[in-house]
C-alpha cells in the first residue's frame, strides 16, 4: 500500500512522531535494520519516550502497522476510483489508481506491512498478525465490487471475489518487491499492466472457469 498523507503532530505528540518515523525508516531500511536509536532520532525524542509509549521494538511494530491500516483504510476510502457506476469499472479504476500512485523513491510508494512481513513472518507472529490484518482487510474493501462485477456478467467458475481480490494484492506486494530488486519503480506499474489485462480477460468470459466438481 502507498503512503497515506503524512500527518503534522504536535511537537509533544510523542507517540505520534514515532509511528511516523516507524513509517518512514522501516519502508527504507528494513525492521530489523531500524534501531530504537534511529527511531527516537527521527522522531526527537529520548529513548524513555519511547519505551513510555511502547514496550519493546516489537510492540512498536504491531502498533505502526495497525496504525498503516488506519491511515491507509482513509486514504484508500477518499480515492476516486469509486466513482464509476459499473462495478467491473471501479476494479479496474482501483488498478489504475494503485499504478498512478507508483511514484518517487521506493520507499515513499512501497508498503509498511508488506515489506515487515517479509522479514518478521517466522519470529514475530504479534507482527505478522497485525501486517496480515491490514493487507487481507484492504483486500476485502474490493470483494463487494468484484462480486458486482461477476453478478452482472454471468462470470463464475472456480475463483471468488474473495480469491481475486487476495490475487490483487498479490500482485501488488510482489511488484513492490520487483521494484526494489531492479531499482525500477518501472517494474512495479509494468505489473500493473498486466494485473489490468488479467481481469479484463477474466470478465471477457476468456478467463471464466467451469464450476469446480
Amino acid at each position: 500500500m502507498p503512503r497515506p498523507t503524512r500527518r503534522e503532530p504536535a511537537r509533544g505528540d510523542a507517540r505520534a512522531r514515532l509511528l511516523d518515523a516507524a513509517r518512514d525508516i522501516i519502508r527504507a531500511k528494513g525492521f530489523n535494520a531500524t534501531s530504537v536509536d534511529d527511531l527516537c532520532r527521527a522522531a526527537a525524542v529520548t529513548k524513555g519516550a519511547f519505551f513510555h509509549h511502547f514496550g519493546s521494538k516489537e510492540a512498536l511494530g504491531v502498533e505502526a502497522a495497525r496504525d498503516w491500516a488506519r491511515t491507509t483504510s482513509t486514504f484508500f476510502a477518499a480515492a476516486p476510483y469509486h466513482a464509476p457506476d459499473d462495478p467491473l469499472e471501479r476494479v479496474l479504476a482501483y488498478v489504475a489508481f494503485r499504478k498512478s500512485i507508483i511514484a518517487g523513491e521506493l520507499p515513499q510508494f512501497s508498503c509498511l506491512v508488506g515489506t515487515m512481513v517479509q522479514e518478521v513472518y517466522a519470529t514475530s507472529p504479534a507482527i505478522r498478525d497485525a501486517c496480515g490484518e491490514s493487507i487481507l482487510g484492504h483486500a476485502a474493501t474490493l470483494e463487494a465490487d468484484i462480486g458486482a462485477a461477476m453478478e452482472r456478467r454471468g462470470i463464475s467458475g472456480a475463483w471468488s471475489a474473495a480469491s481475486l481480490a487476495r490475487h490483487t494484492q498479490a500482485v501488488i506486494q510482489g511488484a513492490f518487491v520487483l521494484a526494489k530488486a531492479g531499482d525500477d519503480p518501472s517494474l512495479a506499474r509494468e505489473s500493473l499492466d498486466h494485473l489490468d489485462r488479467y481481469i479484463r480477460l477474466l470478465f471477457s468470459g476468456a478467463g471464466a472457469e467451469p464450476e469446480s466438481t
